[in-house]
């Protein structure tokens, strides 16, 4: 958000470099100016002054990146419409039969339409209208996945497609757009940039707006939360730009923290906080009690299977036998079921049902002997595990279902256009004279770190350094601006003298 305001009068020089850094600052201040104010309330001024700045400076430069995540964001926010309607034959059954056959049928059904690769794991039909899934691994598909769909009131393949972690072509195809633009690892840093920078703009503004001078209209809750109706020209741009920047506020601060989580940089300082204060979700124990050996000798002869039991050659009748033993668990709902990797190992059941309220518990399971080794309930979770959780449901619009998506898609359009408005003003802000007419406006005013009080410039600096570690990619960029002013900076001396 901007909040820029009207040129003010040049009579009260001492007032010249508020006044530049309140209208967008069309010209440099003049020396009497960057002495610094004197009255009562400068110090808010110069915070205010630099504030400008700064959100001036990121909106211009960031903002392309924001304007691209929002519009790839608003793309992947309806990705669970998208998949009905381009694999709804896969996706979804022709008729609701009485019951589902066992995973036994379905899965044998699956391995005869595709007897290559190996059988990875099943996930259950989240609804009645909803088909079962066989995934399979195949070593030329790398960490994708052939997943079959069947029918499981008719255990009748409906067709296969390629996934990511369970996700349909379109939706990795989307999704991958979003997080890097299909620009691999280094496609990353645009959505970081716009992570990093997000809550900075959104905060700044929020400041500038809710703290303009006394007596004006912002002061009232009206002011603050609607558009100037009776406004003209750019202050009406503002009005709209800052009001609507009011009420995304909460979703973009959001959509911001949310983002940096699983951000290259940021995400790994995440992580190390994750693991400074134990907030990692419990881990499920899945070998089995007894040791290797007595677990081989346990399963040796035991329904059909001997040493070296994994998932290569599981029989589909254990998967009915696990997903039993889950089910008398209290796993209801969508399931995925995970064949063990070596005979060391329990079946994972893990629930998968991202909907409002969230069911996540997991448990092993030794189909041998008909009970659950170990679990983990979404209850244990630490809170900081449920909030990153949480957290990434809601930012990829699963948690509350269609709700979810709706918000999800009125932040970003209210982004975009806040974004359009800000770049209005930019524009009607141009000075315009009758010998030439400038193509935008300028910057605001520079030298206003100059009027912050040394107790601000004390506890700011360490402040800033410390966030720029936190968040790499910020301190970074915001080292860039800082360079790139100093240098803009020196040209313009150049030329005066």
């Amino acid at each position: 958000m901007s909040s820029t305001q009207e040129q003010a009068p040049r009579d009260d020089r001492g007032q010249a470099v508020v006044a530049v850094a309140e209208s967008g600052g069309l010209t440099e201040p003049s020396p009497a100016a960057e002495a610094g104010p004197s009255q009562p309330g400068s110090s808010w001024r110069g915070v205010r002054a630099l504030l400008v700045r700064l959100h001036f400076y990121a909106g211009v430069f960031v903002a392309p990146f924001l304007l691209v995540a929002a519009l790839t964001g608003l793309a992947y926010t309806f990705t669970p419409q998208l998949d009905q309607l381009v694999y709804g034959d896969q996706l979804r059954v022709e008729q609701v039969g009485d019951g589902p056959r066992p995973l036994t049928e379905q899965i044998a059904a699956a391995r005869d339409a595709h007897p290559e690769g190996t059988l990875a794991s099943v996930i259950t039909p989240p609804g009645p209208e909803d088909t079962t899934r066989v995934v399979l691994s195949l070593p030329e598909l790398g960490d994708k996945q052939l997943t079959v769909f069947v029918d499981p009131y008719t255990a009748k393949v409906q067709g296969e497609l390629t996934t990511w972690y369970g996700s349909t072509p379109l939706t990795t195809w989307l999704d991958d757009l979003h997080r890097n633009l299909h620009l691999g690892e280094t496609g990353r840093l645009y959505s970081e940039v716009a992570a990093s920078w997000l809550w900075v703009i959104v905060a700044g503004g929020l400041v500038l707006w809710l703290g303009r001078a006394r007596g004006q209209r912002a002061k009232s809750a009206r002011g603050v939360l609607l558009p100037d109706s009776a406004a003209r020209g750019v202050r009406r741009t503002r009005s709209r730009h800052a009001a609507t920047g009011v009420w995304l506020a909460i979703g973009l601060f959001f959509l911001s923290a949310t983002g940096l989580t699983w951000s290259h940089y940021a995400g790994d300082h995440f992580g190390q906080l994750l693991d400074a204060a134990k907030g990692h979700a419990p881990e499920l124990v899945t070998t089995l009690p007894g040791g290797a050996e007595t677990t081989e000798d346990k399963h040796a002869g035991h329904a059909g299977h001997g040493p070296g039991h994994d998932a290569a050659s599981t029989d589909p009748a254990d998967f009915d036998a696990v997903l039993a033993v889950a089910r008398d668990a209290g796993l209801g709902g969508r399931v995925e079921l995970t064949p063990p990797a070596d005979a060391v190992s329990a079946w994972t059941v893990a629930q998968a049902d991202n909907r409002w309220p969230v069911h996540y518990d997991q448990v092993a399971v030794d189909p041998a002997e008909g009970e659950v080794t170990a679990e983990s309930r979404w209850t244990d979770y630490p809170a900081l595990a449920k909030l990153s959780k949480l957290g990434v449901q809601g930012h990829m619009g699963l948690l509350f279902g269609l709700a979810n998506q709706i918000l999800l898609a009125l932040i970003a359009l209210g982004l975009i256009f806040v974004i359009v408005w800000g770049y209005r003003m930019w524009w009607q802000r141009r000075p315009m004279r009758d010998d030439r007419i400038a193509v935008l406006g300028k910057a605001p005013a520079r030298g206003t770190w100059r009027q912050l009080p040394l107790p601000v410039l004390i506890i700011g600096i360490p402040a800033v350094a410390a966030l720029g570690w936190a968040l790499p990619v910020l301190g970074i960029t915001l080292i860039a601006f800082l360079i790139l002013d100093v240098a803009a900076g020196l040209v313009r001396r150049g030329r005066v003298t």
